[in-house]
């Protein structure tokens, strides 16, 4: 059963264009191994908010122009000169620092920071002049990584290496905001374990990138080693996409609500041990061939799936069961309504509220609580682990969720919501975009949201209004570019539970308080 009204239907999204960024890993000689520099973002960031994170941002227009007016300024390759050019602005930008003009980085001059700051093209003008030089400065480009189709911005971004030399250069904040709140150097093997124990967060590319190099160092012997042997051939292309630990997302193209245009299966264990795979919705044949690649490259000696997941009865959840059994076989484990759902789920196993599973790896034990949290459809799960939550449909950081008024019940949404932010996850694994690193802030939004929403019908009924389309017209008049059909079935949804708590009652062909 679809979560769209009957005879409605909405053009799929597009996954936006993708965009050149850069990112600079500046690293410098300390006792017992190079440090490189990461940044930690600010909380009221949209993007990766108290991530630890790389300095660097977007390739603008006056970094290309720049790059096409001075190709002998860097000598990089030509496919990413302009990528480098961004590269030396945001240094300037966002950690205070500059070439010194003997291969070696220092601070820049306040004043010449502020004026880049304020306007990027002072950054090529200063150069010019002469107040800032690009001479005897040394960059690697040490892999490139896209964004992942699910996210609002897509960025190809250049990762490029810059060593500082000595202990002595230290980054500072710039005039008036910063998306930084805290600067720290750190050892990557440091780095990398106090990830993998959850004591802090790290966007995906950069999981894959530390891996990288804790491997080549492991090999080589330092930091300068594996960043040569990186730029000899960067990594590109497609890459694992770990959320946290244990927790890979393989976003899978399905016909989903915009502005989505992927679902998100989850593949839950470590490689080398017992794995779970959360909603493996590939369909198409393109979607069954990268599920099939994913899980290959997941599976290592020792590795086993365990089941499949699904975490609720919607056709963009729940894959081509047959296409799915060729690239791997598993039991599959689901609640009771979203397995009367699934054609031809023989061998398969009941998940309710209390139930839990226990995942062992190479490096030890993870477990998953399943919770019911039925709102947005019956029998839909959550399942809470110590990384966070795999929460399905009940809310998403890009778009909204819609809760059917055929089978949804908005008090249980509601709820549920509740229930989730109550439990207090480090993230939430969203069924569809990015996760959510501040779960408390987005359930909060959406149960202040949906709430509001709830009293706004409400209200519509008290003060005598009793059609459907006309209560509609009034709960929705702050969102009026809403569509009307999808509002009318919201709601729809909101009056069928306010009937349910005793509020309204439907008689005489329309809607009236009780």
């Amino acid at each position: 059963m679809s979560e769209l009204p009957e005879g409605v239907s909405l053009p799929l999204a597009r996954p936006p264009k993708t965009r050149p960024s850069a990112s600079v890993m500046l690293s410098r000689e300390s006792k017992g191994g190079h440090e490189i520099l990461l940044g930690h973002r600010v909380s009221e960031l949209p993007s990766f908010p108290d991530f630890w994170a790389f300095p660097g941002g977007g390739v603008s227009k006056v970094d290309r122009e720049a790059s096409e007016d001075h190709p002998g300024w860097l000598g990089v390759d030509e496919g990413y000169r302009a990528a480098s050019f961004a590269l030396l602005r945001e240094m300037v930008e966002e950690v205070g620092l500059t070439p010194d003009g003997s291969g070696g980085i220092m601070s820049i001059e306040e004043s010449i920071r502020e004026e880049v700051c304020q306007d990027k093209g002072a950054w090529r003008k200063n150069v010019e002049l002469g107040n800032i030089t690009t001479e005897g400065f040394h960059c690697e480009m040490i892999t490139d990584r896209t964004t992942p189709p699910f996210a609002p911005m897509r960025f190809q971004n250049f990762f490029f290496h810059v060593p500082t030399g000595g202990p002595g250069v230290n980054p500072t904040f710039p005039p008036g905001r910063s998306e930084f709140d805290e600067f720290r150097w750190w050892k990557p093997g440091d780095l990398l374990s106090a990830w993998e124990g959850n004591q802090l967060r790290v966007p995906p590319p950069i999981v894959t990138l530390l891996r990288d190099i804790v491997d080549r160092i492991g090999v080589d012997g330092d930091l300068q080693s594996a960043c040569d042997s990186l730029a000899a051939e960067p990594p590109s292309g497609d890459h694992r996409l770990e959320f946290a630990p244990g927790v890979e997302v393989v976003p899978l193209e399905t016909e989903t609500l915009p502005p989505s245009t992927h679902t998100n299966c989850y593949i839950l264990g470590e490689p080398g041990g017992e794995m779970v795979i959360v909603d493996p919705a590939a369909r198409s044949g393109r979607s069954l061939d990268y599920l099939g690649a994913k899980i290959s490259g997941a599976l290592s000696p020792g590795s086993s799936i365990v089941a499949s997941v699904f975490t609720h009865m919607h056709p963009d959840h729940i894959g081509d069961l047959s296409g799915i059994s060729e690239i791997y076989q598993a039991p599959i484990w689901a609640s009771e309504e979203t397995l009367e759902a699934i054609p031809g789920a023989v061998d398969s196993s009941v998940l309710k509220e209390g139930d839990s599973f226990t995942l062992n790896g190479p490096s030890g034990s993870t477990t998953w609580d399943v919770i019911e949290t039925p709102g947005h459809c019956p029998g839909h799960i959550c399942l809470v682990g110590d990384a966070g939550i795999v929460s399905g449909d009940n809310c998403v950081v890009v778009g909204t969720i819609l809760v059917p008024s055929s089978n949804g019940d908005m008090d249980s949404y509601i709820a549920g919501l509740r229930r989730i932010r109550d439990l207090g996850p480090p993230m939430l694994f969203p069924g569809h975009g990015p996760a959510s690193p501040n779960p408390r802030r987005l359930l909060d939004r959406y149960i202040e949201h949906r709430s509001a929403r709830h009293e706004r019908v409400l209200d519509a009924v008290s003060s005598g209004i009793i059609s459907l389309d006309d209560i509609a017209r009034s709960a929705y008049e702050d969102t009026p570019d809403a569509n009307p059909l999808l509002s009318r079935d919201q709601t729809l949804s909101h009056l069928r539970s306010l009937a349910s708590s005793g509020k309204v009652e439907e008689r005489d062909n329309g809607y009236h308080p009780v």
